[in-house]
């Protein structure tokens, strides 16, 4: 009698290389064209397109999404499409569990929105174009963070190939977050009952350092902003009548700037903004400059000029690869992102003009509270203003870091084996300068969890600016490793 061409496998018994050929031939034959189509529509989160609802891009993504999902008929899988007034709609999908008697949930986690254009996309490329070039899916949104639902349903499909007994799977793919997830709490509420007992947090929306090795991510900053607001006059006036009578709202804005950041070294003033790195978090620092050496800063697209004949670059804060890990995931640091007030160089007269506005990201250390941030942020730029010009902090809100909870043996040897597996080489640490709000929330809502953080964003993907590249190499690999780790939860 000839054994069925499927068993049902024990626990954690994931034939890794059936797994990524599982991987492979789902975004080569269907994937990356998914990803091709969702490039292509502006789905620009509700913080940069405040008519999001009536131009329904976001609503058409989220519906593909929806549908290629249900396409794919996994067994055991229902997914709704949830949505509260006034508010982005969620993606929410259920797998059943095929392990008999599990209690446990594994969470998965993405996001469909994205950030807005930018300047600078090579001449060959823009934001809505896509465009598949060696391996490298280009494109707004693609990285950061379309794939996540798919490489999701991707990885449970290579479990079920394998008939890998595997706990209770829910998804939640929201569409706010490069907004800051204004939305996502609510729905959090909304959902708890249904999330379960939650073992395990796969989110797709983070970094790698290199393209060599799964990287998880062992911390996330936080982020306070706002628009900071100068005015001196009612309508601009004739500079030379004007000025050096009327204050220049520019001088004004960089006095109160002064007030919050050191201009010379870029250190932010007040002391609690900062707080102290974590002994484990600088010991895997120092581990991950070791892997990664020079390459941490020199992946920047620095400006580059003729300097009598050799080339001239812009310098890094630092050249210590540990000090730079640091830098860009343990110390406050602030950004101006946008500007206002300001007319076009082709247009500029000789006008003083009324006013000056700055857009203001402030990156926070992960154990720093944000919202504390914001109010002592609006009194230090807002009180006393120089000549009582007009000053004001409108905030954005904020969002607390996260700094990750103790790994589990288990889990530490799940990713080894995952990497080592798909890699040829053990799992690499490292922190990320940027924000997402929900990994706080679901630590404060389920401290028990593990967090599998990770993703794609490698070495010049470049999200949110010029010429964004969804690396596809090592998304198939990071597919299959998350299904590894998926089967080896206990």
């Amino acid at each position: 009698m000839n054994a069925p061409l499927h068993r049902e496998m024990p626990d954690g018994a994931l034939d890794a290389a059936a797994a990524l050929a599982h991987a492979t031939r789902q975004w080569d034959g269907d994937i990356v064209q998914q990803l091709t189509d969702y490039i292509q529509i502006p789905a620009k989160s509700p913080g940069f397109d405040r008519d999001w609802a009536a131009n329904g891009h976001i609503e058409t993504v989220l519906r593909n999404a929806a549908q290629w999902v249900e396409a794919q008929k996994v067994e055991g899988l229902t997914l709704e499409l949830v949505r509260l007034p006034g508010r982005t709609p969620v993606l929410f999908f259920e797998v059943a569990a095929t392990r008999p008697q599990s209690s446990q949930t594994i969470l998965m986690y993405g996001h469909m929105d994205k950030q807005p254009e930018f300047t600078g996309w090579r001449n060959d490329l823009g934001p809505w174009t896509p465009k598949y070039e060696d391996g490298k899916l280009y494109g707004r949104g693609g990285a950061d963070d379309g794939y996540a639902v798919y490489a999701s349903i991707a990885a449970v499909q290579a479990l079920k190939s394998q008939k890998v007994a595997h706990p209770r799977i829910v998804g939640l793919i929201e569409t706010c977050e490069e907004s800051g997830s204004p939305d996502l709490l609510p729905y959090i509420d909304v959902l708890r009952p249904r999330l379960g007992d939650v073992a395990l947090v796969i989110c797709l929306d983070s970094g790698a350092g290199n393209y060599d090795q799964l990287w998880l991510t062992t911390s996330l900053r936080g982020m306070a902003s706002g628009t900071l607001k100068v005015e001196v006059l009612t309508e601009g006036i004739h500079s030379g009548d004007a000025s050096g009578l009327v204050p220049s709202s520019f001088r004004i804005m960089r006095q109160v700037l002064d007030r919050l950041e050191d201009s010379k070294t870029g250190r932010l003033l007040p002391a609690s903004f900062h707080c102290e790195v974590p002994p484990e978090r600088l010991a895997q620092a120092q581990a991950t400059a070791a892997i990664l050496g020079e390459e941490v800063y020199r992946r920047f697209p620095w400006a580059h000029y003729d300097c009598g004949g050799s080339t001239a670059f812009t310098l890094p804060t630092t050249t210590d690869p540990v000090q730079a890990l640091l830098n860009r995931t343990w110390t406050p640091t602030l950004s101006v992102t946008g500007a206002e007030g300001f007319p076009a160089l082709k247009d500029a007269g000789n006008v003083l003009r009324p006013y000056t506005a700055f857009k203001l990201s402030l990156r926070l250390p992960p154990l720093v509270d944000a919202a504390q941030a914001v109010q002592e942020m609006k009194a230090l730029l807002e009180d006393n203003a120089p000549y009582q010009a007009k000053v004001t902090f409108e905030s954005n809100g904020g969002a607390t870091g996260w700094n990750a909870p103790d790994t589990a043996p288990w889990f530490e040897q799940a990713l080894n084996a995952a990497s080592r597996a798909h890699f040829g080489t053990g799992v690499g640490y490292i922190g990320q300068g940027g924000t997402i709000p929900l990994m706080n929330m679901l630590s404060e809502g389920f401290p028990r969890a593990q967090m599998m953080v990770c993703g794609v964003l490698g070495p010049r993907s470049n999200a949110h600016g010029p010429n964004e590249f969804l690396h596809v190499p090592y998304a198939k690999k990071l597919t299959a490793a998350v299904a590894q780790v998926i089967a080896q939860l206990p």
